[in-house]
């Protein structure tokens, strides 16, 4: 063998085990990086791959393992998605989506409350209504374990149509076929009311919330506007980026929030000198979360806007999207909210200033966006806070 050729093995030999050596040590430090615990969970699970002699989905058993993981963190903030859930709720959050146009709560037991039926959606042609619930979907019933898995069944691909069994507020039931249609979502909407209130609702704290939020605040400014209500009832929360956004626009200078992680790391969110110099105050009710309940409380805190309403549900932890190999994802809680003052709401809510409770009646009718600011008690009970009735 020529010695060129024999340097060329020896150089390929020792990159050989150069390679095998450096995969051996990086093995290793991942191997004691997952800890005990971790080496179970994949020696379990290369066994009944390996060793399992009757029949499995793996799909199946790998979504149930992750769910199960997650479910055991006592945390109801924390949740798993499954590839067409994660895809869905990313395409939600940008307020774009493929659906039927309806908002839901998860306060019933075994069915998804409608809380809102989007103007002009399929639901609506449907005749869906606020205040309904949905009990099955494409024949299966819901229960209180499945309603996250049943609401990504509604959602699906734009043209297709999904079976849904509704209960009136009646208590009658009967099933409706609605066609999957892409849904362009509209987050703020403002109106300007009796004495010159300019009253603005915010649905979410999602994309492109902010924009239309300060479009809607100037917008009103423009028309004469003496005092701003902001709705926050049945707003689900959303993302930070938009909602300490909208507080600096509105709010003088300080701190307006506060993020910590469970390794202490501390993020303090700000507002500059330049805000809305107008008396300010905000409705909220049970269905506030998130940053629902941190706009209200830093509007109180920074400029002394009273709340109305009812106690919120204090969510005070943070989610961050985990994205997984198979396009699965786990939401999991990973900071602590804080207002700028350093205080919590988690557990406990926001606790109004004026607590006042709608009838029966009118809750359905703010739910369907047919309750008149008139007609509306907490509305008219925030405009005598304001000293404007």
């Amino acid at each position: 063998m020529k010695e060129t050729t024999k340097r060329r093995v020896r150089g390929a030999l020792i990159a050989l085990v150069c390679f095998l050596l450096g995969g051996l040590v990086t093995l290793g430090v991942v191997w004691k990086v997952v800890g005990q615990d971790g080496r179970t969970l994949l020696q379990a699970y290369q066994l009944i791959r390996s060793e399992f002699v009757g029949e499995y989905d793996s799909q199946t058993h790998l979504e149930t393992t992750l769910e199960t993981m997650v479910d055991a963190l006592g945390d109801r903030w924390s949740y798993y998605l499954t590839p067409e859930e994660a895809q869905q709720v990313k395409a939600n959050r940008e307020n774009t989506y493929v659906g039927i146009g309806i908002t839901v709560g998860q306060n019933v037991e075994d069915g998804l409350e409608i809380l809102r039926v989007t103007e002009g959606s399929p639901a609506q042609e449907a005749g869906l209504q606020a205040g309904e619930i949905i009990r099955g979907v494409d024949g299966q019933a819901i229960t209180s374990d499945n309603r996250e898995t049943m609401l990504s069944a509604i959602q699906g691909e734009e043209g297709t149509t999904v079976s849904l069994e509704v209960e009136g507020t009646d208590g009658a039931r009967r099933t409706v076929e609605v066609t999957r249609q892409e849904i362009h979502g509209v987050t703020a909407t403002w109106t300007m009311t009796e004495n010159q209130v300019g009253l603005v609702t915010i649905l979410n704290f999602y994309a492109g919330t902010a924009d239309l939020v300060k479009q809607g605040v100037a917008a009103l400014q423009e028309e004469g506007a003496q005092a701003l209500v902001f709705d926050l009832r049945n707003n689900p929360g959303g993302y930070v980026t938009e909602l300490t956004e909208i507080l600096d626009y509105l709010l003088p200078e300080g701190n307006i929030f506060i993020s910590r992680t469970n390794d202490g790391e501390e993020v303090t969110y700000t507002s500059d000198a330049s805000c809305v110099d107008l008396p300010m105050a905000v409705l909220v009710n049970a269905n506030s979360y998130s940053a629902a309940e941190f706009f209200a409380a830093q509007l109180r805190e920074s400029a002394g806007a009273p709340v109305v309403g009812e106690q919120t549900s204090g969510k005070g932890y943070s989610q961050i999207l985990f994205d997984l190999p198979d396009g699965s994802a786990i939401g999991l809680s990973t900071a602590r909210y804080y207002t700028g003052k350093g205080v919590s709401l988690i557990g406990t809510g926001l606790t109004p200033d004026t607590e006042v409770t709608l009838s029966e009646e009118d809750q359905q009718k703010l739910l369907a966006g047919e309750l008149t600011p008139a007609e509306d008690a907490q509305f008219q009970a925030a405009v005598a806070a304001l000293g404007l009735s």
